[in-house]
């Protein structure tokens, strides 16, 4: 989970990451927060998972050309909550893809 908001669009980013997270939920995601902290209320969890792969693929909408391809990597495997969020965001942003 990134923590970190000392980028100049910390704003813009959070902001657009929120929208999204409302437009997969209208197309029937749930957020599995299994995945989060075990100490903090449900809300709490829920707000807790912006990690790195969804704000790297904000970041991307954000900075990239339209329709240009993001594709997002990385080394170690991607959480179920991720996972599950890339199902619902690929099909509005077919232009995204994880590797």
């Amino acid at each position: 989970m990134s923590e970190n908001r000392g980028h100049p669009r910390t704003a813009e980013i959070y902001s657009k990451i929120d929208e999204i997270m409302v437009l997969i939920k209208e197309a029937g995601y749930v957020p599995d927060i299994s995945f989060a902290l075990h100490n903090t209320g449900e809300e709490g969890k829920e707000l807790g998972l912006y990690h790195s792969e969804k704000l790297a693929i904000v970041f991307g909408l954000l900075t990239v050309p339209t329709k240009a391809p993001i594709r997002i990597c990385k080394n170690l495997r991607i959480c179920g909550y991720c996972y599950t969020a890339m199902k619902y965001i690929y099909p509005g942003f077919s232009f995204v893809t994880l590797s």
